[in-house]
């Protein structure tokens, strides 16, 4: 498995744990411990590989998909937003972060 789509993974993974931790344990802070917490390590992998620009965009878009998922819980069921948010996240984050073209002159 690549680092892109173990990074993109995490991200869902992180979301819906996130979310399990909460409602489990009804502490929603200790939520946001695991969101920080697995947010900073998809943080830092997507900047390895593909650069800080691409990677707070990864971040932001994990960041929107879990305020949208407040509302959207209203809509449908909270697991089913969270689940929606989780997937499109993966695959948001997956198509932001490739890996650094390798220039013209490292292929000679």
């Amino acid at each position: 498995m690549t680092l892109r789509l173990t990074a993109a993974l995490l991200a869902a993974a992180t979301l819906i744990v996130g979310f399990a931790v909460a409602s489990l344990t009804g502490n929603r802070a200790l939520g946001g411990v695991v969101l920080i917490a697995g947010g900073a390590v998809c943080a830092l992998m997507w900047w390895r590989l593909a650069g800080p620009l691409r990677a707070i965009a990864a971040v932001a878009v994990a960041g929107v998909a879990f305020v949208v998922s407040h509302p959207l819980g209203a809509v449908m069921t909270s697991w089913g937003a969270v689940l929606l948010v989780s997937v499109l996240t993966a695959i948001a984050a997956y198509y932001i972060t490739p890996p650094p073209r390798s220039s013209a002159l490292e292929k000679r």
